[in-house]
């Protein structure tokens, strides 16, 4: 139980930032496992494609202030190098 209205207040805003980090981060996910999925199946064009969208995802949020930039660098990094090795083969 918060025992000032500040501390009130931060209860009601700590509950709708976590609402809306749970959704980005659902989002983040789920673009990383269409693009990981695509590259399991062998199809490298829609890869590509998946891969844009999901490095896209990916800087919104660290706009949003969800994940951390070095985080969100080393995502994309570990993406774009799952799509050149499927591609070199």
């Amino acid at each position: 139980m918060p025992n000032t209205r500040s501390a009130a207040k931060r209860v009601k805003t700590n509950l709708i930032r976590a609402k809306r980090n749970k959704s980005v981060k659902t989002v983040l996910k789920s673009s990383i496992r269409r693009f990981q999925e695509a590259i399991n199946s062998d199809n490298v064009e829609e890869a590509k494609t998946a891969l844009v969208k999901a490095c896209k995802v990916i800087d919104k949020a660290v706009v949003h202030g969800v994940i951390h930039k070095n985080n969100a660098s080393r995502k994309k990094s570990r993406l774009a190098r799952m799509l050149n090795k499927k591609i070199a083969v």
